[in-house]
């Protein structure tokens, strides 16, 4: 049972983020058609096609590997004669190339000829310098190479655009239109991420602690020497330990505390504030019992305590100890309970959230370091550190199949990760590369304001941005990208991290 249960985990993982992806290219391909772009394919995942069907010129499938997806859409490459075309103030249309005042310069509008001249320099050998020939040639051979590779783009970019359809292609678009369908894509992932966010905080809510008492401590022992007991004893009171105030008050679970030292103890957190500001004090704590209210007076102990940062986890010291501050104590531990975040309180989630995707995107060369001697040496994984689809993929089938934890909190932390999933979606495509989204965006961007600056000098508007030119970026980016997914699914199937290893983080 076990076992089904941790496949039923990836499946439903496998679905989820294949119905990401499915509203991502959603999010491209609705745009799309309504500035009357030609689309003619719409897919979801990569290699083999196992489904699809054609509705009007889109072909719509379903492939084998759902690890992306993606809609054609002719024009994503401009055809070389389209990018050296200007249109002057009076709207006549020139070739760049044959400017005869030289204006072919602005925006590399000669690389059309490029490979002309080289053929009629490498004949010649007129400088009695034998190697020169040579190096010329190699350089003509990588630049005839460059420039088929761009051709082979622009074509293949091109092939499915019939005679009088230019009009239909992506490069047509206005520059505005193209940023609009290249950020809807990512757009989609962040609203969805929110919205599942929505879901999970605010209608199933948050384990919250309240002013009720779970637990009563029977004794007080400071954190420096509860670590150098035996740890058969860390649990115990010694005869001599120091009894907690609650204990010698006499305060029982079920105790629902009201005000201490006359501060009025709506929740958790204000109640800890004031026994944390409190210490070394005799105060009054009133409480209701059995609906009956009762109060007694307490002196509320100062003792030393781990110190935590914001997220809840310990900080330790150099040498491995816990760092600790002296706070008041009073030694008794709350009832948690589920409740729905307050609504002011989600817009901070979602920016904690966001904010922490993209943190983690930038420093992601510095996790991709840590990750290769995870991989290569004896270094342990991070539990808080990357995890790829594989690792994701382990731990949703971790979390259906395990009997920790109940099925509401299954569901949450499925939410959770599909939500956190979504994000990284969004501000992942946003980074300023092709042949991610936000390349295409970045390329719009510099091309309008190149034609606004062009319209300011009074050169008139002039034609798409060549984007085969970067094709050897674009080509250095995905084999990054490759190799980042390489690395991860090796380290994810040799070292995985395990849902325990998270819930022992802290995360």
């Amino acid at each position: 049972m076990t076992v089904l249960l941790y496949i039923i985990g990836i499946i439903l993982f496998l679905i989820g983020i294949s119905i990401s992806i499915a509203l991502h290219e959603l999010g491209h391909l609705t745009p799309a058609k309504k500035f009357g772009v030609k689309v003619t394919h719409y897919m979801v995942g990569f290699g083999p096609t196992l489904f699809s069907f054609r509705r009007g010129e889109t072909e719509y499938g379903i492939k084998a590997f759902p690890l992306g997806g993606f809609i054609a859409m002719p024009g994503m490459y401009p055809p070389e004669e389209a990018t050296t075309k200007r249109v002057d103030r009076a709207g006549a249309v020139a070739a760049v190339d044959g400017d005869p005042a030289g204006s072919g310069a602005v925006d590399g509008g000669v690389t059309g000829t490029a490979g002309h001249l080289g053929e009629g320099m490498t004949g010649e050998g007129t400088t009695g310098d034998d190697a020169a020939p040579l190096r010329r040639d190699r350089k003509r051979r990588k630049g005839r190479l460059f420039e088929n590779t761009m051709a082979d783009a622009r074509e293949f970019s091109n092939q499915e655009i019939e005679p009088g359809e230019e009009h239909r292609t992506f490069y047509a678009l206005s520059v505005p239109k193209r940023l609009v369908v290249m950020f809807a894509g990512p757009f989609v992932n962040l609203v969805l991420g929110i919205l599942i966010m929505a879901i999970s905080l605010l209608g199933i809510g948050v384990t919250t602690p309240t002013t009720t008492v779970q637990t009563v401590v029977e004794c007080a022992v400071p954190a420096s020497e509860a670590q150098q007991r035996p740890a058969d004893e860390q649990n115990t009171c010694r005869d001599d330990d120091q009894r907690t105030p609650a204990w010698e008050a006499g305060m029982k679970p079920g105790d629902e505390i009201t005000a201490i030292a006359g501060v009025q103890t709506t929740d958790w957190d204000r109640l800890s504030a004031v026994i944390k500001d409190h210490a070394g004090e005799r105060v009054e704590v009133d409480f209701i019992r059995d609906g009956e209210a009762q109060t007694v007076t307490v002196p509320i102990i100062a003792t030393d305590r781990p110190k935590v940062d914001d997220s809840g986890k310990a900080l330790m010291n150099s040498d491995g100890t816990p760092q600790t501050e002296t706070q008041g104590f009073l030694g008794i531990g709350p009832v948690q309970e589920r409740q729905p975040l307050p609504l002011g309180e989600f817009p901070g989630a979602v920016w904690d959230q966001v904010s922490g995707v993209f943190h983690a995107i930038v420093t992601l060369p510095v996790k991709l370091v840590d990750i290769g001697e995870v991989a290569v040496g004896s270094k342990d994984r991070d539990a808080e550190g990357l995890v790829g689809m594989v690792g994701v993929g382990r731990i949703a089938g971790e979390i259906v199949s395990t009997d920790k934890i109940d099925v509401i909190d299954k569901a949450q932390m499925g939410l959770g990760m599909l939500g956190s999933l979504n994000i990284f979606l969004f501000a992942f495509n946003m980074i300023p590369l092709l042949p991610l989204d936000g390349g295409h965006i970045a390329v719009g961007l510099y091309e309008g304001a190149r034609r606004r600056i062009n319209r300011w000098r009074g050169r008139g508007l002039i034609g798409p941005f060549d984007t085969a030119k970067l094709l050897p970026l674009t080509y250095v980016c995905i084999g990054l990208m490759l190799c980042m997914t390489a690395l991860l699914v090796y380290v994810d199937l040799v070292k995985p991290i395990t849902l325990d290893a998270i819930f022992n983080s802290g995360g």
